[in-house]
């Protein structure tokens, strides 16, 4: 057995099951981006909005019996000369919001 063959054939194994897993890892969660502009896209519906964010990081959070890993933001719009601001929880997995409340 030529032994330069089989250790390239190993290193070859080897990237690309790292390559698989990384691939994996990263179609587990949809990107808080697009989450933020799901996000926006239904405020609208509302009015107009004049400000947003979203914590980048995903985290986990319960709502018994389930547990989720969720992205938490916030969107901000004037409503007859007012701020009002509201928090919204979405499913990190799925991009869909699981919360909005105002926040006082």
């Amino acid at each position: 057995m030529n032994w330069k063959t089989f250790f390239i054939g190993v290193g070859a194994g080897l990237a690309g099951a790292y390559a698989v897993k990384e691939l994996a890892s990263q179609q587990e969660t949809v990107s808080a981006d697009r989450v933020l502009n799901h996000a926006k896209a239904a405020f609208k519906k509302s009015g107009p909005i004049s400000g947003s964010w979203i914590n980048m990081n995903a985290e986990s959070y319960s709502k018994p019996p389930i547990e989720y890993q969720v992205y938490k933001g916030g969107i901000s719009r004037n409503v007859d000369g007012k701020v009002e601001q509201y928090e919204f929880i979405a499913d990190a997995s799925t991009g869909a919001i699981l919360d909005a409340y105002p926040l006082k």
